[in-house]
């Protein structure tokens, strides 16, 4: 096993239970606990764990919302495949909203040149990573800027939003499952995400598997009001079936 697959492992071990031992992990992987103490750091350093005296824990237990730029670091394989992947649902000319996230970002990076389109998003390095783009035009709401997402948010985005219509919104979510629908820690962020919706003919949320694992603070969709999910192979199938039955078309890619 590569030590980044590990690392995941780790992570999803820590989502679930709420907690890791350094000492369990070196006998489930038959490593060195040295081995495991260096893919913790790994973990504190991308901003998805936080070390304790023996092991370690997620930061969602401690309140904590990661940063954009943690939050890149991780899954990127995962995620580059998701966005490539998310270039099959795009217009041939049209308008479509992506959110401020990870993927979503990576989206951004891959959309084609032959493509006429306009494009909203509620972020200012989205934005500033299409401006140059010869078929785009690019769209950014209005807002307060949360400095731990770099995404525009409360009331000036939302007006904005109310008079749009676009084809497709390309969503980023904190967290997902079929219980509590889509989910993320700040209201302001949320009430941004369910404008986008309303105001699309399709939604397609963008989330690679770790995104199943976990509830946030607040929901802004359920699963029915979402066309299409696409992630990635290593959501369990049988999560990934119970989610198709609430509604949206599950992508595995």
């Amino acid at each position: 096993m590569y030590a980044e697959e590990r690392q995941q492992e780790i992570l999803r071990a820590a989502r679930a239970a709420g907690q890791v031992n350094v000492v369990s992990l070196a006998e489930q992987f038959g490593v060195t606990t040295e081995t495991i103490r260096r893919d913790l750091t790994v973990l504190e350093r991308a901003g998805v764990l936080r070390r304790v005296h023996g092991g370690a824990i997620p930061v969602e237990r401690l309140g904590f919302e990661p940063a954009l730029a943690a939050r890149d670091e991780v899954m990127t394989e995962e995620k580059e495949r998701i966005a490539k992947a998310a270039l099959a649902e795009l217009p041939q000319d049209g308008a479509i909203i992506i959110d401020a996230g990870t993927t979503t970002g990576r989206l951004v990076q891959a959309i084609p040149a032959d493509r006429e389109l306009t494009v909203v998003v509620n972020s200012p390095p989205l934005a500033t990573a299409l401006a140059t783009r010869a078929n785009v035009t690019v769209f950014m709401l209005g807002g307060r800027v949360r400095r731990r997402t770099l995404a525009n948010v409360e009331d000036w985005g939302l007006r904005q939003l109310s008079e749009l219509h676009v084809d497709v919104a390309f969503m980023a979510a904190n967290g997902c499952s079929v219980a509590k629908g889509l989910t993320t820690p700040d209201p302001a962020e949320a009430a941004i995400k369910r404008a986008m919706i309303a105001c699309a003919q399709r939604s397609v949320l963008l989330a690679d598997h770790t995104k199943f694992s976990d509830n946030y603070l607040t929901r802004f969709a359920a699963l029915p009001e979402i066309d299409m999910i696409i992630t990635d192979t290593r959501l369990d199938d049988q999560l990934a079936g119970d989610v198709a039955a609430a509604g949206p078309e599950v992508v595995r890619v």
